[in-house]
């Protein structure tokens, strides 16, 4: 091969080897897959925790579905529905009336940092973190609830 062929096959190389990791970034998440809230673990503020939540992560596309399922305190069940596209832009979020998009950065492949909003004001923001053997999450979030109460939480989930 000559020089210019080995340049131009390194260079698109890298060129895919940068894309990849974003282009199959559903199919590899290492959120995909069923998740439950540990309780003993988490704080909520203000109180009180939920009994119970369980969030199924699942690919669609290059994105990822999370669907929310979430027993109150009071033994009321929600749904809600949240895209993770990692575009940095907001994306519609169903069944929370807290909130109706939320916006998705990307830090590495063991962080994304997000943002909720509400009629296009920012209303909660955080951010997710995977263990690195990618048994647990943390999700930390702290913003303003329905009656302008401060909101801050750490949630801990634990992959099943």
């Amino acid at each position: 091969m000559n020089r210019r062929t080995i340049l131009i096959a390194g260079f698109s190389a890298a060129l895919f080897a940068m894309a990849a990791p974003q282009v199959g970034f559903a199919q590899t998440s290492p959120l995909i897959g069923v998740w439950k809230l540990n309780l003993d673990k988490s704080k909520f503020s203000p109180g009180p925790p939920p009994k119970s939540q369980t969030l199924n992560f699942e690919g669609a596309g290059q994105d990822l579905k999370d669907t929310a399922e979430t027993i109150d305190a009071q033994g009321q069940a929600t749904k809600v529905v949240l895209m993770h596209i990692y575009d940095g832009k907001p994306h519609p979020t169903t069944g929370n009336p807290l909130f109706d998009a939320t916006t998705y950065t990307p830090v590495d492949a063991y962080h994304v940092n997000f943002v909720r909003s509400k009629d296009g004001t920012a209303v909660l923001a955080g951010s997710i973190v995977i263990s690195i053997d990618g048994r647990t999450f943390t999700a930390t979030t702290e913003g303003t609830g329905a009656n302008g109460e401060k909101i801050s939480s750490v949630a801990v989930y634990e992959k099943q």
